[in-house]
């Protein structure tokens, strides 16, 4: 007895794992929700900076071609200044050669003593002298035009180097960026999945209460019945009894109805002002699912549910006829962006526009 009652005290303290309540099963769509948005502003972002990135590695191209262009311009007038630097001291070495060959070093100053006259002298003195300092200027020339050429090119090439760097950096930054960005992208699918299971998950519990809402009344209209017969009984009034039996005759023949005939809109329009009752399917009065599968079917009775059109093929190009629907409610489209629906308790089916929060799915039948 001691063992048993010990067992039942420690049943009694293991926790349940109750279900999740719709609230919390709201709560947890509407977080998945938000974490997709979240996400969405960051893809959104990672896109910007590397479209950013992309202009940077766009607009170094056109500098590396630039630069290119002015390397090779500069390496073309290096191999030209080169030439003629090699053209001028090859003819001062020539002149050289002559003047010595002439006079072994003597022969200016002989040119200039047989001058004959002061004039003439001073003349051929200074044409020597201008003869050895034009060859020294122009091989200075020649020399400080090569340096610059080569500094330039020394310097474009270093440029050159520094935006290749530059360009290697940036691919780097965007092959890093197009990883996040499609690590970013299944995460996004990823929560369009969990979101849609979700939903599914809403869908269903709103049903289980609707049905259990639906099972309730018809429990408690099936007390009230057995409570007016036996008080029919009590006070002998058959009759009155009688009548209420045929009251559930009609009941059970409404729900037989045939089918109505036309399309899917025409049969919506037909019903237009009836009043909303949750779990009805007709004739006089439907709850939101009840009033699609009449439309689609012609039937008073409960085929489908708001949660069964959810998984239904999606169409991006809803026609008359096609349903409109999300969590917890449908409406059948009539094209122009409106629907008839049965909107909630103390409405009336009507029509009106239909939510961004909707989707469209076909009758696959």
């Amino acid at each position: 007895m001691l063992i048993a009652a010990a067992l039942t005290c420690s049943m009694l303290v293991m926790p349940v794992n109750a279900a999740p309540t719709l609230e919390e099963l709201q709560e947890e769509q509407q977080d998945l929700e938000n974490q997709k948005a979240d996400a969405q502003d960051q893809l959104s972002d990672l896109q910007s900076q590397l479209e950013t990135i992309m202009q940077k590695i766009d607009d170094l191209e056109v500098q590396l071609i630039e630069k290119g262009e002015e390397i090779a311009q500069a390496e073309k007038d290096l191999e030209a200044a080169e030439k003629k630097r090699q053209e001028q001291y090859d003819a001062m070495k020539l002149r050289i050669k002559y003047m010595y060959e002439a006079g072994s070093g003597t022969a200016t100053m002989e040119k200039v003593m047989e001058s004959g006259d002061i004039s003439s002298l001073l003349t051929q003195a200074e044409y020597s002298q201008q003869v050895h300092e034009y060859d020294r200027e122009q091989l200075q020339e020649y020399a400080n035009t090569v340096a610059e050429i080569e500094e330039l090119q020394r310097k474009l090439e270093e440029e050159m180097e520094n935006l290749q760097e530059l360009e290697a950096q940036y691919q780097d930054q965007q092959d890093e960026l197009d990883a996040t960005i499609e690590s970013k992208r299944d995460q996004i699918s990823d929560l369009d999945t969990m979101i849609q299971e979700a939903a599914q998950k809403v869908a269903e519990e709103k049903e289980r209460l609707e049905e259990e809402e639906r099972q309730r009344r018809l429990e408690e209209q099936r007390r009230q019945e057995a409570a007016a017969a036996a008080a029919a009984a009590e006070s002998g009034g058959s009759e009155s009894s009688g009548g209420g039996s045929s009251s559930g005759g009609g009941s059970s023949s409404g729900n037989s109805l045939a089918p109505v005939s036309g399309s899917v809109v025409d049969r919506a329009y037909s019903k237009l002002g009836k009043p909303y009752v949750w779990g009805a399917v007709g004739p006089n009065s439907f709850d939101c699912s009840g009033f699609v599968g009449f439309c689609l079917t012609g039937r008073y009775e409960r085929i489908w549910t708001s949660g069964s059109y959810c998984g239904w093929p999606r169409v991006s190009n809803p026609q008359p006829g096609d349903i409109c629907v999300r969590s917890g409610h449908c409406g059948i489209y009539i094209g122009g962006g409106q629907m008839i629906h049965a909107p909630h308790t103390g409405d009336v089916v009507k029509i009106a526009s239909v939510p961004s929060n909707m989707w469209y799915v076909r009758y696959p039948g």
